[in-house]
């Protein structure tokens, strides 16, 4: 259990945390999501399967994931060698929350003619009940390798489903779950805001719903986000995702105004995803100290949530044939 937070009155948390790190043999990862102090710290800033798979390149012992819990899943399911750590455990994602895996498997098991594509931003069981787990930036060269006719269910992101169906030309059935930052983008504010800065481009994430992505010159994961925001020529950039990527934008092109796409009441606040904003240098430090809190799996799920994570990433590297993942296709 987390130590007080007025029992650490006087500490330099930083230097703490720099000492811990040595120690431990750890690498600190941060979500763009993160608070900029602690991406200011972490070894590694990025999306979530992306730094994953840079810490399980490292030879450090602990994984400090400063993110959510199914990130930090997917980090012990590619580095169960690693000790894998989460400053606060609540940190966890409207979009799992709306996917339970007794349910996930029950709808699976009704649905036996269709694969299931499964978003990353689930459990560890939920992709274990998967054939094939996507990120928003490798979704459609995935898609792109299954037959037009393959059922396929989308799960749990209603609206990133709903985005590559629309791209895609397919009829994927959604699962009816929603990312709550998202969400709260209100096409309204959003307007007023492009009638204020009319040649600002609108940078959005796909897990927006459509009528936000309407109005986008930009959708892309939050990666694609970041580098389009630093290439392109305009000068004022509306952002719509949350908020706290705008600093790595502004630290890479000071020069350049970023703008967080607002919500219903005309500000951004409501688009800070407060799962992300459980996680404090204060829990980072104890959580470094203590060793906890820690994410198990046990192996039998580890194992079945990599075999989907893996024929992601032979599909979306092309390094492996169709016929070679060992998936059950109805279309052909």
């Amino acid at each position: 259990m987390n130590a007080p937070t007025q029992s650490l009155a006087g500490l330099d948390l930083r230097a703490e945390v720099e000492r811990l790190r040595k120690e431990r043999n750890a690498v600190i990862l941060a979500h763009y999501y993160q608070t900029p102090d602690i991406q200011d710290l972490a070894d590694f800033v990025g999306d979530s399967l992306d730094l994953s798979r840079k810490a399980a390149d490292t030879n450090a012992d602990v994984i400090a994931f400063c993110g959510v819990r199914f990130m930090a899943e997917v980090a012990k399911i590619l580095s169960p060698e690693k000790t894998v750590i989460l400053p606060d455990m609540d940190a966890g994602c409207s979009l799992e929350d709306s996917c339970p895996p007794d349910q996930f498997a029950k709808f699976r098991a009704a649905h036996p003619d269709h694969i299931a594509l499964t978003y990353i931003n689930c459990s560890a069981a939920v992709k274990a009940h998967s054939d094939i787990i996507v990120t928003s930036s490798s979704a459609e060269k995935i898609l792109s390798q299954l037959p037009m006719d393959q059922k396929i269910i989308f799960a749990p992101d209603k609206n990133l489903g709903a985005y590559f169906n629309r791209k895609t030309g397919r009829d994927m059935l959604l699962w009816p779950g929603a990312c709550i930052v998202h969400e709260a983008f209100s096409e309204t504010e959003l307007l007023k805001l492009k009638a204020q800065y009319p040649d600002a481009p609108v940078a959005a994430h796909p897990e927006c719903p459509a009528y936000i992505l309407d109005h986008a010159d930009q959708v892309g994961s939050t990666r694609a986000i970041l580098e389009f925001a630093l290439s392109s020529p305009a000068q004022t950039i509306i952002v719509a995702t949350e908020p706290h990527i705008i600093h790595q934008m502004q630290k890479a092109a000071p020069h350049k105004q970023f703008i967080g796409a607002p919500g219903a009441d005309g500000n951004c606040n409501c688009n800070m995803c407060p799962y992300m904003a459980l996680n404090t240098m204060e829990k980072l430090y104890i959580a470094l100290r203590d060793m906890e809190p820690r994410i198990e799996l046990d192996e039998a799920t580890r194992l079945a949530a990599k075999r989907p994570l893996d024929r992601m990433l032979a599909m979306a590297s092309g390094t492996v044939g169709l016929g070679d993942l060992g998936l059950r296709l109805t279309g052909a």
